[in-house]
């Protein structure tokens, strides 16, 4: 591809191979921050790179911006979790504008995140920060106090968070203090929150201007197993809403640029609770499911939002219309062992054979003991689906928890 000298020049923070093909096929100049592991398939692919290692925060932090504003790269661009700060300290120094790392800071702070939600008016739960296993029982035990349970009731859940992992890593669910022993001391200090009851979902909202310019909700059918875009009828008459919420948001945290993916939660009565937010592109390979059926490249509209040097006619060009533009639903599932010990993968007929059943990216199991999950774990790979029909795609996703992958 062509790239065009009068656009800018991003870096792309972290490897991801869908990121790095988009970037090749658009017409921006780019660099892949990478670390050294990635440099042989870099150089036998001609793309270019830059070897830098994202472990730690160290007195060399500041080599990376300067040698990526020397080469006159414009803007640096996070892909995961662990390169939302190094982004934010980048782009100060690239932009001369020392909030944006304050910023990032706020997107990888659980606790501070919730803080400055709430100084904004977004509604949010109970939270606290526990620094050991007693502060984790004493939440507990004034959450449930507050929702006036008596002796012998069975308690309200609580949510406990490591402060800067992504999405499911690091999040339990405790209900008796029995939980909490469980707990490694690694994972203090962490963010606990009270359990909200409702409908969780996701929103994924590219940002220009400091304007949201396209906005998907994702339905989650099983958190941490199974999410489908676009949602639901059901989920998508709450649109306008959340399209507020969500500019709540972007004006709450000051953000000019880039892309959020938010988690809420509808509640009963139709409220609307926030979750988190993080500035990097979400799990489950939701951007590969927006593409199945919209048709965009949502690494190349990443880029776009993201370029300091894009224009109104550009960004208005690139996205389709929200819903009515899908040629249906695409949906795809986690899949986790459920026997302790395995063999073969082996696809069950029923996911097979069914019409909307597309690819799958599971391999056979490499160890025959299946380890214990902590916490949500992670998934040994993603079985895709795509159907015109938002029910049956809800109804085949949630029956896949059902079924044996690895025998």
């Amino acid at each position: 591809m062509n790239t065009n000298p009068d656009k800018g020049y991003v870096a792309l923070l972290g490897w991801s191979l869908n990121a790095v093909e988009a970037a090749a096929q658009f017409d921006r100049r780019y660099v892949v921050v990478a670390p050294d592991w990635a440099e042989d398939y870099c150089k036998e692919h001609d793309i270019p790179y830059l070897a830098w290692n994202f472990e730690r925060l160290n007195d060399r932090s500041m080599e990376i911006a300067e040698q990526l504003r020397d080469m006159g790269v414009d803007v640096a661009i996070p892909l995961f979790e662990e390169t939302v700060e190094w982004a934010g300290a980048i782009n100060s120094v690239l932009m001369d504008n020392p909030r944006l790392l304050g910023q990032s800071m706020l997107m990888r702070d659980k606790s501070l995140m919730k803080r400055r939600a709430q100084l904004g008016g977004i509604r949010v739960g109970i939270f606290e920060e526990a620094h050991d296993r007693e502060d984790v029982i004493r939440f507990l035990r004034r959450v449930n106090q507050t929702l006036l349970k008596l002796d012998g009731d069975l308690n309200d859940p609580i949510h406990f968070k490591a402060f800067d992992k992504a999405g499911c890593l690091g999040h339990r669910v405790i209900r008796m203090p029995d939980d909490v022993d469980a707990i490694p001391e690694e994972e203090f200090p962490a963010l606990m929150e009270s359990h909200l009851d409702g409908w969780e979902f996701a929103v994924e909202a590219w940002v220009h201007n400091g304007k949201i310019r396209f906005l998907n909700i994702s339905e989650y059918v099983t958190l941490g197993y199974s999410v489908h875009v676009p949602a639901s009828p059901e989920l998508e008459r709450y649109r306008e809403q959340i399209t507020r919420q969500v500019e709540k948001l972007v004006k709450t945290f000051d953000i000019e640029f880039g892309f959020i993916h938010p988690e809420y939660f509808v509640t009963s009565d139709d409220e609307m609770y926030f979750g988190e937010v993080a500035y990097r592109p979400p799990g489950f390979k939701v951007f590969e499911l927006l593409e199945r059926v919209y048709g965009f490249n949502a690494y190349q509209a990443l880029i776009l939002c993201f370029d300091p040097k894009t224009t109104e006619e550009e960004v208005a060009a690139f996205f389709p219309r929200e819903v009515v533009d899908a040629s249906g639903y695409a949906g795809c599932f986690g899949v986790y062992p459920r026997r302790r010990v395995v063999s073969t993968l082996e696809i069950p007929a029923e996911t097979e054979d069914h019409p909307f059943f597309e690819s799958h990216e599971l391999t056979a199991p490499l160890e025959e003991t299946v380890t214990k999950r902590t916490a949500f774990g992670t998934h040994w790979g993603l079985v895709y689906f795509v159907g015109d029909d938002a029910k049956e795609m809800h109804r085949l996703l949630k029956r896949q928890e059902e079924l044996d992958f690895y025998v």
